[in-house]
């Protein structure tokens, strides 16, 4: 019979009980680790500094109104003051869009791929949260907002003068050209409004709100429920519903006139393309009237190109259309001359440069 010293007995008893406890926190620490990864998903990158999703419920006071900057189809969008001084935008999405949502992973690789975008004039994603009762995208600020907004204040859209208005349409056209041409698979962006042109406080032009945008696989049909803004949707969606990059191009064409329209261009896109009553319609007469008219040549020139691209963007066959690489090139290039002058132009004449400016091979 072995009889064990009480100091012995003891320690085996203090050592056995440190084990079970020991073990059941590992076992708690890997339940716990397992559930944060089923949990909430909040990521934020290209940013300096410890972010957390607490921060930005804190920053808008868990989305009070009065930090609500503008509200679309899809979500509303704050402004929000970090603890580290920076200024970011949220774009809370609405609940039925959260309830839509395929699952998880569709959402993150959609919200990943955007974040690869690398482009001057396209605004940059910072990061996301996906939460099963709070879904917000957090994204680069622009002071002066959208360009419907700035357009439609009399005393704003005096500031965007005719050089601001051309540069703020070439920024479109390359941003759109990075996007079809220059991404692997392209991306469509399927809403191109003067809503979603955002400008900084230079007012220099970034696309934005890439809430519909859509990846392009070549081995698919790319079908899709119409979506964007009536008034910029490229007319074959209606029956066709098969997405393409020239439905990008219409809108931007829509968008192109609105900018040195100051307006939707509503009448002009109702008259037909071969209608005797755009003869007399002279582009004087449907640029802003409340600028005063360009005096410079250069300008005046520019001015002339922006319509007579935008018009091409806008035929009614996607394939005529030219691609946004082509109107990026056409921009970058401004040697395009006209015969008449400023003043003696009309829209038909416009509709007809367009023809020998584009032709079959550049769709």
């Amino acid at each position: 019979m072995i009889i064990l010293p009480i100091s012995t007995i003891l320690t085996i008893l203090i050592f056995g009980i440190f084990f079970l406890k020991s073990k059941d926190k590992k076992a708690l620490l890997s339940t716990s680790t397992r559930a944060s990864k089923i949990k909430d998903v909040f990521s934020i990158w290209n940013f300096d500094g410890k972010i957390a999703f607490e921060d930005m419920i804190e920053a808008t006071e868990d989305f009070d109104i009065k930090y609500c900057i503008g509200t679309g189809g899809y979500g509303s969008v704050y402004k929000a003051q970090l603890p580290t001084g920076n200024i970011v935008a949220l774009k809370k999405l609405h609940s039925s869009e959260i309830e839509e949502s395929a699952s998880l992973n569709s959402f993150q690789n959609e919200v990943h791929v955007l974040s690869e975008l690398r482009h001057r004039n396209i605004t940059k994603l910072y990061g996301y949260c996906l939460h099963k009762k709070c879904m917000f995208l957090i994204y680069e600020y622009m002071e002066r907002g959208s360009l419907f907004c700035v357009l439609r204040n009399d005393d704003e859209a005096l500031d965007l003068d005719w050089t601001t208005r051309v540069n703020i349409v070439k920024a479109v056209a390359h941003a759109l050209s990075y996007l079809h041409h220059d991404c692997t698979p392209s991306i469509v962006h399927r809403d191109i409004t003067s809503n979603n042109v955002l400008l900084n406080s230079e007012l220099q032009a970034f696309v934005g709100d890439f809430g519909v945008a859509r990846i392009l696989h070549l081995d698919s049909s790319n079908r899709t429920i119409l979506a964007g803004i009536y008034g910029y949707i490229a007319p074959e969606l209606a029956y066709t519903m098969v997405v393409t990059e020239k439905c990008d191009v219409y809108s931007f064409g829509v968008v192109a006139l609105e900018v040195l329209m100051g307006r939707h261009p509503e009448e002009i896109l109702s008259l037909s393309s071969s209608s005797s009553s755009t003869q007399n319609v002279m582009l004087i007469d449907v640029l802003d009237s409340r600028l005063s008219p360009p005096v410079n040549r250069i300008v005046k020139q520019e001015i002339m190109l922006v319509s007579t691209i935008a018009f091409a963007c806008l035929r009614s066959k996607p394939k005529s259309r030219p691609t946004m690489k082509r109107v990026s090139q056409e921009f970058l290039k401004q040697k395009t001359s006209f015969a008449k002058s400023f003043g003696e132009i009309s829209i038909s004449e416009l509709r007809n440069q367009e023809m020998y400016l584009f032709d079959e091979h550049d769709a």
